[in-house]
């Protein structure tokens, strides 16, 4: 089953919903960077939440999500289109602990709790918008719940998890994303509560072949939730030999004739995909600007 992104409704349209199926991506992702299981979930993580968040997003609106806990694993930093489209990477990739109490994947401990959760959204206006809040917990479906809660002042509950194999290849992945919407009785408020509370973790509900739709119909009851669309989701990075030339070229002509000087050429390797792009020395020398150090 490919991943993908439900959105529904509940409650007569007074909750928001929507969950994910992400594990080829957070495997994709796992893969590029070769991540150790820890650092796995972390990313993996959050990945699947900006996914979902930038879904939300309208026509070319992209958005980037900043996790910077000060933990060992560093900072986490994730891109999202409207699209269904994710790519990120985590600082160091190979963080690994024993488990926590909980037997779980320590990723509070790799993560960090002293730092900020950011987000930045381009919706292709002249400002871009900035959301940022205190890390709350490092588990980091919790500090989702905290941006979307004390940012955008929507109140959200966000589910997220990721199971990782013992070759360090991921088993499953996804997440969730509940909003109260104006209008949503204290009923049903304590309701979801209380069902949030007892629900599985979702990555052993994807283990077992749930749907996206069937995790949320457990948390929600079947009779109270409505689908209206879905989505493919997918790792895709938009990096290219274009980009990073252009980049060279802003660097300005002393340092582009050094690196033809020094190094005969240059290698620029993304830090999302780790794609690498190689640059002869004419290509190079087709960079700078003064023509008379061209030739």
């Amino acid at each position: 089953m490919s991943d993908y992104i439900v959105k529904g409704l509940a409650f007569e349209g007074t909750i928001r919903v929507m969950g994910a199926r992400t594990t080829e991506t957070a495997a994709e992702a796992q893969r590029r960077h070769q991540a150790w299981p820890t650092a796995t979930a972390a990313l993996g993580r959050t990945l699947t939440g900006t996914v979902m968040l930038g879904s939300m997003l309208k026509g070319d609106g992209k958005l980037t999500v900043k996790i910077e806990g000060g933990g060992p694993a560093g900072a986490i930093l994730a891109d999202a289109d409207a699209n269904g489209h994710v790519r990120g990477y985590i600082s160091d990739p190979y963080v690994h602990f024993d488990l926590n109490s909980q037997g779980k994947l320590d990723v509070r401990r790799a993560v960090g709790t002293e730092g900020m959760f950011s987000v930045v959204k381009d919706l292709g206006l002249r400002d871009h918008f900035t959301g940022q809040v205190p890390i709350v917990s490092g588990e980091i479906a919790e500090d989702f719940t905290q941006y979307l809660t004390v940012s955008e002042q929507v109140p959200s509950a966000v589910a997220l998890g990721v199971l990782v194999n013992p070759d360090n290849t991921v088993k499953a992945a996804g997440g969730f994303i509940i909003q109260v919407m104006p209008g949503a009785s204290d009923e049903t408020i304590t309701l979801l509560e209380e069902q949030i509370t007892k629900a599985r973790p979702v990555s052993r509900q994807i283990e077992d072949g749930l749907t996206p739709e069937e995790i949320l119909q457990e948390v929600l009851g079947t009779e109270n939730v409505r689908f209206i669309d879905t989505m493919p989701v997918s790792f895709e990075c938009d990096c290219s030999k274009e980009r990073f030339g252009n980049a060279i070229k802003g660097l300005g002509n002393q340092e582009i004739r050094e690196m033809i000087e020094e190094d005969h050429g240059a290698e620029a390797q993304c830090h999302f995909c780790l794609e690498k792009y190689q640059f002869s020395e004419d290509e190079l020398r087709g960079f700078l600007t003064d023509e008379k150090d061209k030739n």
